[in-house]
């Protein structure tokens, strides 16, 4: 493949195809959230962000007492221990029914779950053990989440409420959950009943359901806290199946090879790692939101491309996408704004000149009294000033009224306020050019009034 200098060169007509590397062209960059970095997250002021969201891979072990029989609970949509580092990397994981919410910066405001998700039975979580369950806007769940958590849901078409709150799940740390067998490898025990007995173990607590709105961003399923997550990462450390799996390059449930990517993920899974995959950062609004980037790129300053954090701005790339289809909407409402205003001129003129006609003895009057060609000008123009000046704030007065109700209807719907707003300065940007407007529209007719010949407008009926 060779080099060439691609500017003013054209491969119309060429005999011959041009190859290029795809990879060239795409730039790859890896996020290493030190201890530093997690810090300086951890920082940040709650004036400018209000909830802070970790995602991480670390997995649980799970048990519940169906009806007297321990079983255990699976809500992981995927296998953690056969799952290749780009299979993780690649899958939604809050589709797995299982995610963590946001915390709340400033611990006096509502928590992310209070603002946007309707409690419909039991309590808002409390404590760190305190779990939810997500449904969706018609009050809808996946079957298979319920039946992972042992209920019976067949031939069922809803379940109530009562019998999921309340429901108590428990936490087992891995050197009870796993066993190292003569081989050396690791399996899931099979004593579930001496798990959920153990005094290690610890209880969950599904307190609450909530009901997701248009701006919720957990997936249905169960919600629960990123401080459980870290209590259980505290667990596991140290736990001996971590301990093994640290120094295998070999999976040590399976005994197969993995390479470092694998190994590291399934690490993360067993809660070795503390650092989390995503960090979600969430501001109040569009203002907060530009001072949160600020603080973002304030810590890439002076560092090395490798060293630095990239992110991504979701609302701005929606923003993006959106603009093209605002600009082509702000282009049609132009173009109608222009035609209404040629259209308004065109009126005005046609009023005034008809007036004009209807006046004729007065001008020719006027003019016998002395008056001259500028007085007659002046006196439709003032007409005209005032008629303008009048509509314009009349309209102005109507637009402010309509933004009252425009903005409760767009508050029911989106849950947006003050959306519709009308500046001081604006309205009076559209007096000014209301009465400019009019003016032009009048100036010809006002001109042609004031042309006429006294003797012959004295003389017209």
């Amino acid at each position: 493949m060779r080099d060439r200098q691609k500017e003013d060169i054209s491969h119309t007509d060429a005999q011959e195809i041009y190859l290029y590397d795809a990879e060239d062209n795409q730039k790859t960059h890896t996020n290493i959230l030190t201890d530093d970095y997690l810090e300086y997250i951890n920082s940040i002021d709650p004036d400018i962000c209000d909830n802070i969201g970790y995602m991480r891979l670390t997995g649980m072990n799970l048990l519940r007492d169906a009806d007297g029989t321990i079983i255990p609970v699976t809500l992981s949509a995927k296998d953690m221990n056969s799952m290749s580092a780009d299979t993780v990397s690649n899958m939604d994981i809050n589709s797995a029914g299982l995610s963590s919410y946001p915390e709340n910066l400033d611990k006096e405001k509502d928590s992310y779950l209070e603002a946007n998700y309707e409690l419909l039975a039991g309590n808002y979580p409390k404590q760190d053990t305190d779990l939810v369950l997500v449904v969706n806007e018609e009050n809808e769940l996946d079957s298979s989440i319920l039946t992972n958590l042992g209920f019976d849901v067949e031939d069922k078409d809803s379940v109530s409420f009562d019998d999921i709150v309340g429901t108590e799940l428990k936490l087992i740390n891995n050197d009870d959950y796993y066993i190292q067998t003569e081989a050396g490898n690791f399996v899931p025990g099979q004593d579930y009943t001496s798990m959920y007995e153990s005094d290690k173990s610890i209880t969950l607590t599904i307190t609450g359901i909530l009901r997701q709105n248009t701006t919720g961003i957990l997936s249905t399923g169960i919600a629960y806290s990123d401080a459980l997550t870290e209590l259980i990462m505290n667990e596991n450390k140290d736990s001996e199946i971590v301990k093994a799996q640290t120094d295998s390059k070999l999976n040590v449930i399976t005994m197969e090879e993995m390479d470092e990517n694998t190994r590291s993920m399934f690490l993360t899974s067993l809660g070795a790692e503390s650092k989390p995959y995503m960090i979600m950062l969430y501001a109040a609004d569009f203002n907060d939101k530009e001072a949160l980037l600020s603080y973002l790129d304030d810590y890439n300053t002076g560092k090395d491309t490798a060293d630095q954090i990239l992110y991504t701005d979701l609302a701005g790339n929606i923003s993006e996408m959106s603009g093209s289809i605002m600009d082509a909407t702000t282009i049609v409402l132009i173009a109608f704004a222009g035609i209404s205003l040629v259209t308004s001129m065109i009126m005005i003129s046609i009023i005034t000149y008809t007036s004009v006609i209807e006046r004729t003895k007065e001008i020719g009057i006027l003019k016998a009294l002395g008056a001259r060609k500028k007085d007659i000008t002046r006196v439709f123009n003032a007409e005209t000033g005032i008629l303008g000046l009048f509509s314009g704030t009349l309209g102005v007065v109507i637009a402010w009224l309509c933004t009252f109700p425009i903005n409760k209807v767009l508050y029911n719907q989106t849950e947006l306020e003050n959306v519709a707003q009308l500046q001081f300065s604006h309205a009076a940007i559209l007096v000014l050019i209301s009465t400019v407007l009019t003016l032009l529209g009048g100036y010809i007719p006002a001109r042609m009034a004031a042309k006429k010949d006294a003797a012959v407008a004295l003389r017209s009926e």
